[in-house]
């Protein structure tokens, strides 16, 4: 008797320590456990802000790392002339938004015969490709480089930091990194978290560094498993942990085939982190609900993960964002 209880106490001893190193094992893709606290993310916000560097009136944010000696860089990476539309359709097979669906409204003549049309979009949130401005978000009362919201956006718009001060457009080189290929799969399943690691990962295996001015490109799959799979809610996100990489880097702007978040990313926080530091702290405008599928398949093609980007958003006075289709050149 006395040697079972033994035998089962040593078994029970072993128990516990396979699940202390489970449960001790660090954040990361193997885990897909939340990686950053409320505390780091705070600290973040401060230390990690770009407020102030371009002066109290800048208009650009990040977007000033992107200098005419940036946009050469990036025109020279254009080699055989394939481009590559980054936007996805407003309606595909599986539909639109259902919450704010695109509307087409046609409008036709016979006499004299004339087609137009009129466009009907909600463009923010999770469905459309568009580009956010940098009076979009706000983070404990203010929006980027420390404006009141309150002070700043009206029933008029945004007297600063709308989405016009990239009226001239973004050019500048892309990485994209392709995290589906890179875990071999085809497409990343929803509340999948992308780290830091990821991105470290895939430089090192295509060769690439991700460098000051960039636009960063992350790819999760998300259309290739819309076609598959049907309208289907959720969708992969980045995990917070990866924030400090687009301060180390200085990363100009950001963008994937997401809207970028993804549940429970700061445990006590709402879900908007990932916009909230990005937009606001940074400074940069963010691109969100790319269609990377046939920019990663031209990619691996040619075995090129970086490329010219260009993209021209809508010139909408003191607006928030803008619809918008960027385009790859290879």
């Amino acid at each position: 008797m006395t040697m079972r209880v033994t035998a089962a106490a040593v078994a029970l001893g072993l128990m516990g320590l396979v699940g202390t190193t489970a449960s001790t094992q660090p954040p990361g893709p193997s885990t897909n456990a939340p990686g950053a606290t409320r505390a780091q993310f705070e600290r973040w916000m401060t230390e990690l802000s770009n407020w102030g560097r371009w002066g109290e009136d800048d208009q650009l944010g990040a977007a000033n790392l992107i200098t005419p000696a940036k946009r050469l860089q990036a025109l020279a990476l254009a080699t055989t002339g394939t481009t590559v539309s980054l936007g996805h359709d407003v309606v595909d097979a599986a539909g639109s938004d259902p919450n704010r669906p695109f509307g087409l409204n046609m409008i036709i003549s016979f006499d004299p015969p004339r087609i137009r049309d009129r466009l009907d979009i909600d463009y923010h949130g999770g469905f459309f490709t568009h580009l956010d401005a940098l009076c979009h978000v706000v983070y404990d009362g203010a929006i980027y480089n420390g404006h009141a919201m309150r002070d700043t956006v009206t029933d008029a718009g945004c007297d600063s930091l709308g989405i016009t001060g990239l009226r001239d457009g973004v050019v500048t080189r892309a990485v994209l990194v392709d995290v589906p290929r890179l875990r071999g799969v085809p497409y990343l399943e929803p509340g999948t978290r992308v780290y830091r690691e990821d991105i470290e990962a895939w430089e090192a295996r295509v060769g690439v560094r991700v460098e000051p001015g960039d636009v960063l490109l992350i790819r999760t799959g998300r259309w290739a498993r819309r076609a598959a799979m049907g309208d289907v809610r959720g969708s992969a996100g980045m995990d917070a942990s990866f924030l400090p990489f687009l301060s180390d880097r200085d990363v100009a702007l950001f963008g994937s085939d997401t809207a970028h978040e993804v549940a429970n990313n700061v445990p006590g926080l709402d879900l908007t982190v990932i916009h909230k530091f990005i937009i606001v702290a940074r400074g940069m405008n963010l691109f969100d609900n790319l269609d990377l599928e046939a920019a990663a398949d031209t990619a691996a093609r040619l075995g090129r993960w970086e490329f010219l980007f260009f993209a021209s958003p809508v010139r909408v006075p003191q607006g928030t964002g803008s619809p918008i289709n960027p385009i790859a050149v290879f």
